[in-house]
Order: C-alpha cells, then structure tokens, then sequence
C-alpha cells in the first residue's frame, strides 16, 4: 500500500509525524507499507520548517512543490497544478491530507478527480462562519473523502460521505510525546522570564488570522485592548511574519511596543512555543491548535473570535470565546483577571485525547486495505 501524506503549513506538521510514525509500526510483511511525504511549500520559511521536521521526527520531505505565498486562488491553483504531476508519477493508493488549509483542499481535490481516495484527518470541524477560508476547506474536503477522521464526537454529524472513525486528536498525539522535551528546554530563560528557578508572569498571544490582522482599524483595536493586560503581565507575541509586516505598514510598532507590555519575539519552534504556553498565566489566541494544545496543558485559553470550530475546547476544556471587538477583548481580559484563581482552568481532557489517535487511523486504513484488496 502507498500512501501519499501532504503538509503545506505548520500545524500539519504536528498533525502528520505522528500519523507516519504509526504506519511504520504498521509495516507488516503480508501488506508493506510505503510512505511519501510531499510538501507543498504554502509555508515556505525554510528555517522555520525545517526546525518543525527535526522536532517533530518527521522525515525529510520526498518532494516540495515550493509554491509559496499568494491569494488563496493563486496558491490554490499551483498546489493543484504541481501536485497532480506527483500523483500521475507515484500512482499512491491513498492520500492522506490533514487539517483546514489550501493545501488540504488543492491536494483532496486533484486526488479524487484522478480515482485515488482520500483520508482526511481533523474531519468534521466547523466554526460556522463560511467567511472563513479555512470553513470553505473543510466543507469542500469532508464532501469529497473516503476516510474522515474526527477529532470529537459532535464533528461526526458533519460529515455526510464517506466512512467516519471518531478516532481522537492526533495534535495531541504530538504534544503528549514531546512535553517532556519541551518543558526541559532553556525557553525561559532565553526569553528572561525566568531567574535562578523562578518563573515570572506572562501572558502569550498569537495573531494571525486575516480577519484579525489585514485591516489597521481592527489590528489597532486589539493591540490597544489587549495593552490593557499589559499592564499586569508582559504579553510576549511570537509574531507571525503576515502579522510583522502589517504592523510595520500600518505604523503600529509602538502600540504593540515594550510600553504596553508587549514583548515581541521571532516566531519559535515547536518545541520552544509549547514551552512558553505550558508555563503561561493565560494565553490569548485566534488559533485553533492552540485552543487544543491549551485544553491539555490546563492553561486558561481566550480566543480572539466570535466562533470555534473546536467546541469541545470550550465545554471541557480551558478555552473562553471573547469575541475580537476591542471592547469584547477588553472586557474579557478585565473579566479573566477578576476571576479567583481557582475558577480559571476547570476542565477535562476531551475523550480520546489520549496520545493514541494516529494508532487509530492506521489501524483503520489497514483495515480499510485489506477490505479493498480481498
């Protein structure tokens, strides 16, 4: 059996590894498994990138396409128009694309109108905004896999083809096999938040997504709101390079400067980010993975959004929808540090978050193989 995996951006980094390690355990001499790992290159920091795959144990890509930054169209149709040459070439059995990006899409699509079936990992999820582009990728490739497998329970519902396996979050996966790791690092101390073994307060914020960001008014009116916790606690801000560089044109540097609290860092490796949000006070974030990777590590999450895809991280988990109005954000923030510490972090781990989901799907597509074959 050959399998095609696709990651194009960094949290299907997270979400793969884990999934190829299993089916190299799975590797049985009665059905030889062969695994290739293409890269699309929608995330072309070849730094960055790189830092994930050493990380992560993931192998060095088999083939990047290299298409790089443009609009979603344009991105869109160059991952289709490259990829389809590498399944015309590697004639897999099986493609295997995980997550919400435009890789996962492009890559779903060129697969099936060539006959070749489709997994689909983190299947389901919806935050029920079609203004998303990420919502119009899911919807589109949930519609068109073979194999859907969902994170939580309430994402099965949503998937309306194909064979559904409720099989657990393989980013967990990820993060349970190298906290260890992670918490042994010098994250802190490089950072300065840590002296002589003791750890300062600090909040973490990540801010990327377009809503967020492509527009001064809507950027400024965070930073602002988001000063207010600045006041208590430095905000140390990896900065996503989409983010940087909007700061930099719309003459926001020193709002989002060292006088509101604000330290900006370089983006960080895997290794390093999950340090700093496991020691953090509060995170503040309009990413889903880190709405998940929060709800394990039992550190208070608010997300910058009026909506989630991940539903569970807020029922179970440590995560508080406080909307991305600057008066919402304020009001969050203010509500959060009025809150007794022990009313900050209930929450329970979400079923089958439990370091085992790649196990899962692996055993499914074997199963699924050995059906097709007899």
């Amino acid at each position: 059996m050959k399998i095609v995996h696709v990651v194009g951006a960094r949290p299907n980094f997270m979400k793969v590894a884990p999934v190829m390690a299993a089916f190299a355990r799975c590797d049985a001499p009665d059905l030889p498994i062969v695994q290739r790992l293409v890269h699309t290159g929608q995330h072309y920091d070849q730094r960055m990138s790189q830092l994930f795959f050493e990380e992560l144990g993931l192998p060095r890509p088999d083939i990047n396409l290299e298409v790089g930054s443009a609009s979603h169209g344009a991105q869109t149709g160059r991952i289709m128009e490259k990829f389809e040459a590498v399944l015309v070439e590697e004639r897999p059995d099986l493609v295997l694309v995980a997550g919400d990006v435009n890789s996962t899409l492009a890559c779903a699509v060129d697969a099936k109108k060539l006959g070749i079936p489709v997994a689909h990992v983190e299947a389901g999820l919806r935050s029920g905004d079609i203004g998303m582009p990420e919502e119009i990728n899911r919807i589109v490739t949930d519609a068109i896999s073979d194999l859907l497998f969902t994170t939580e329970r309430q994402a099965n519902g949503n998937c309306h083809a194909g064979e559904v396996h409720f099989v657990g979050n393989v980013m967990i996966d990820s993060l349970l096999a190298h906290r260890e790791r992670a918490l042994a690092r010098p994250t802190l101390h490089e950072l300065g938040l840590a002296t002589d073994g003791t750890v300062q307060r600090y909040a973490v914020l990540t801010l990327h997504r377009p809503s967020n960001v492509e527009e001064r008014e809507r950027l400024a009116g965070l930073g602002e709101a988001i000063a207010v916790l600045g006041r208590h606690l430095p905000v140390v801000f990896p900065v996503h390079p989409r983010t940087r560089s909007r700061i930099a044109s719309f003459g926001l540097d020193r709002l989002f400067g060292a006088a509101n609290g604000f330290r900006c860092v370089e983006p960080l490796g895997y290794l390093d980010f999950l340090n700093l949000m496991a020691n953090a006070h509060v995170v503040l974030t309009d990413s889903g993975g880190v709405q998940e990777e929060t709800t394990i590590l039992g550190v208070p999450c608010l997300t910058l959004r009026d909506n989630t895809e991940r539903p569970v991280t807020v029922e179970q988990g440590t995560n508080r929808l406080i909307g991305a109005a600057p008066a919402h954000v304020r009001a969050g923030i203010q509500a959060f540090l009025d809150a007794p510490a022990t009313q900050r972090t209930p929450h329970r781990v979400p079923e089958l978050w439990d370091g085992h989901a790649a196990e899962r799907i692996a055993q499914v597509v074997v199963d699924w193989w050995r059906a097709r074959r007899a």
